[in-house]
Order: C-alpha cells, then structure tokens, then sequence
C-alpha cells in the first residue's frame, strides 16, 4: 500500500514549529517530527526529508500519517 498523505499547514503552526526549533528545549524525537512537518509543507519528497533531517523514511511516512488525522 503506497499512500501518500499531504501536509499542509496554516501559519499558526508554522509558527509553533518554527518557535519549537528556536528554542531548542524540546527531547530531540520533538524537534525531528517538528523539522519533518515543515519540510512537507513545504513540499519536499519523502526521501529528500528523511535524508536531510537523518531518519529513516517510514518515520516521515509515519509522522506525515500521524499529523494527518
């Protein structure tokens, strides 16, 4: 099964992620599902984002499915 789940976000949540990254003081599985998140916003591959945030490509899968429901 090959579903493909899209994120898009409104600027509040932009905003919360980004200010997330700022500050640092989140456990770092936080600041990797926050980096993923923006990076599917803004329309980047899966592969692309598991590969410059360092994970492997079913924790995008998995987060992109989990910030969709």
């Amino acid at each position: 099964m090959n579903v493909r789940y899209r994120v898009d976000l409104d600027q509040p949540e932009r905003d919360e992620l980004t200010a997330m990254l700022r500050s640092g003081k989140h456990p770092a599985r936080k600041l990797k599902r926050a980096q993923i998140l923006l990076a599917a916003d803004a329309g980047l591959g899966d592969e692309t984002i598991a590969t410059t945030v360092v994970v492997g490509g079913s924790t995008v899968y998995r987060t992109k499915r989990a910030s969709w429901r």
